[in-house]
């Protein structure tokens, strides 16, 4: 089930005159959280003639925003874990 954004966001990109397929590409298979369609929202709101090229080029903008995130806590929990291991010492 798609959330508000993403509905709201495939919504949009429809009634600015792109293409059904391409809108439910975008929309469901790579901007289907809250937050990445609501960064890509945002764009639309701030370039409202944006051609399909920058379209694309500013969801994978988000999309390598978004990766970049997730490794920043991944790698903040792996720190946290070799922190505590370090303050409690090794057991087992």
């Amino acid at each position: 089930m798609a959330s508000g954004k993403t509905e709201e966001l495939y919504r949009l990109l429809l009634s600015k005159g792109y293409p059904q397929k391409f809108c439910a590409e975008i929309a469901y298979k790579n901007m289907n959280t809250d937050y990445t369609a609501a960064r890509l929202l945002g764009y639309l709101r701030r370039m409202p003639d944006a051609g399909i090229e920058e379209l694309i080029d500013e969801m994978l903008a988000i999309l390598e925003d978004r990766q970049r995130f997730v490794r920043k806590k991944q790698a903040e929990h792996a720190q946290s874990a070799i922190n505590e291991m370090y303050e409690k010492g090794m057991t087992g």
